[in-house]
């Protein structure tokens, strides 16, 4: 009986001592409440709220199992989170920091700055297990005592990020989904440097569905005239940096195409209609572009884009080419103003085609501009330009990829695009958004 007794009292008279050399963290741990706790804990599904089910949808509509990290994001829309079991039993020798001793198995920890670790050590160093700190949970692999190697970190709003971890922070694919208090969910799938989200990187592959948008300059400069050979257009070279991602070889057939047709209320491309004429000849999807000025009205613009283009079945939705720098804004009276022009322009094009036209900007005007005006962020479909490696983390139709393309039948250097889908989604568009 005074064994039983002893092997009862020692374990808490072990705990008592042990809890003399564990240090103060600076803060106290997070506390669960008892329903995240049993999502985080103990239930490795969870019912996907309703409130990201459009950034879900999204992203099937523009990928198949072909992109890096499909099997992840699908896996996260049945609900699976990446959980980590832990022993409900950790011995008291290794719990705290003992002298001279390496913790081995289970065991409770504290690190530098207070967080709390329950994980498997081996050798005196966490492999894998749970941090708790001040505003989250980290569930995955550890080196030393930081994140590292695969894992999954939980907030208390409903935000989820998994993915690659190195020195605490995510570093490679992963996918993260932000739920703000004053803002709509948003799911990132992409790569991670350093904490920082870098973008998806997209593999170019004969799946995929390219094209070219051309002006004068594709016929040469000055009094040099070079003419297009439409029977031999392939594209053959992504751009410098875009062709780190091929797979295999470039050769692509030119899916779609845009055409430079006016500019401003003066300006004409006069190989418009030529280019025009050859392209539907030739089979290829054909649409026109009208570049923005600062000094006229949006409807004056508008009126002069639709005198001069031509309008059939089966043709893409125009374009409005928007790229000012800060100080042609300020020549139009300012952004807001400026936007009232836009809107001006698409209203008028909408009417007179019967389609919505679609913006072309880049990615700096995304970054200071774009949410300034939701409705037009949210009514029109974008076309980017964004010349590296990462595909724009914005929805969006096409991809102006790069600059310095290779198109076998033109001379020089070509804008090369890429749809945001595959054939399905591409031909759903062409069925949807052309010309009637």
């Amino acid at each position: 009986m005074k064994k039983i007794i002893l092997y009862i009292t020692l374990p808490f008279i072990g705990l008592m001592i042990a809890n003399l050399y564990i240090r103060k963290p600076a803060y106290t741990g997070m506390r669960l409440s008892t329903d995240i706790a049993s999502h985080m804990l103990f239930d490795s599904t969870l019912t996907v709220p309703s409130a990201i089910d459009d950034e879900l949808r999204y992203y099937f509509e523009r990928h198949n199992v072909e992109d890096e990290g499909y099997e992840m994001v699908v896996a996260f829309a049945n609900g699976r989170r990446h959980l980590v079991e832990v022993s409900s039993y950790v011995p008291v020798r290794n719990i705290g920091t003992w002298r001279d001793y390496q913790r081995e198995g289970s065991a409770l920890l504290l690190d530098a700055e207070g967080r709390t670790i329950i994980g498997t050590c081996h050798a005196d160093t966490v492999e894998t297990g749970v941090r708790i700190d001040s505003i989250g949970t980290y569930m995955g692999d550890f080196s030393q005592i930081k994140a590292h190697g695969h894992g999954a970190y939980y907030r208390p709003n409903g935000d989820y990020a998994e993915g690659h971890w190195e020195d605490d922070r995510q570093h490679g694919f992963g996918l993260e989904l932000l739920q703000p208090d004053n803002g709509e969910p948003h799911l990132r799938v992409g790569d991670w440097t350093t904490g920082r989200f870098m973008g998806e990187r997209m593999r170019y592959t004969t799946e995929r569905i390219y094209g070219i948008d051309i002006a004068r300059y594709q016929h040469g400069k000055g009094r040099k005239v070079f003419p297009i050979r439409w029977d031999q257009m392939r594209i053959t070279w992504l751009g410098k940096k875009g062709s780190r991602n091929v797979s295999g070889t470039a050769d692509y057939p030119v899916s779609f195409l845009y055409i430079k047709s006016t500019e401003g209320t003066t300006v004409r491309n006069r190989y418009y209609a030529g280019d025009y004429v050859q392209a539907r000849k030739h089979g290829i999807r054909t649409g026109a572009y009208h570049f923005w000025s600062v000094r006229t009205t949006g409807a004056d613009q508008a009126r002069f884009f639709l005198q001069n283009t031509r309008f059939s079945k089966g043709d893409l939705p125009p374009v409005l080419d928007v790229e000012p720098s800060d100080a042609q804004i300020q020549q139009m009276g300012g952004i807001e103003r400026m936007f009232q022009h836009i809107r001006v322009w698409m209203n008028m094009v909408q009417r007179r085609t019967g389609v919505r036209p679609i913006l072309y900007i880049n990615q700096m005007f995304v970054n200071k501009y774009l949410s300034l005006a939701p409705d037009i962020k949210r009514d029109y479909r974008v076309w980017i330009a964004r010349y590296g490696e990462y595909k724009p983390d914005v929805r969006l139709t096409y991809w102006q990829l790069c600059p310095d393309g290779r198109v076998a039948g033109i001379h020089g250097e070509v804008d090369i695009n890429v749809f945001n889908g595959y054939k399905s989604q591409f031909e759903e568009f062409l069925e949807e958004e052309t010309i009637k």
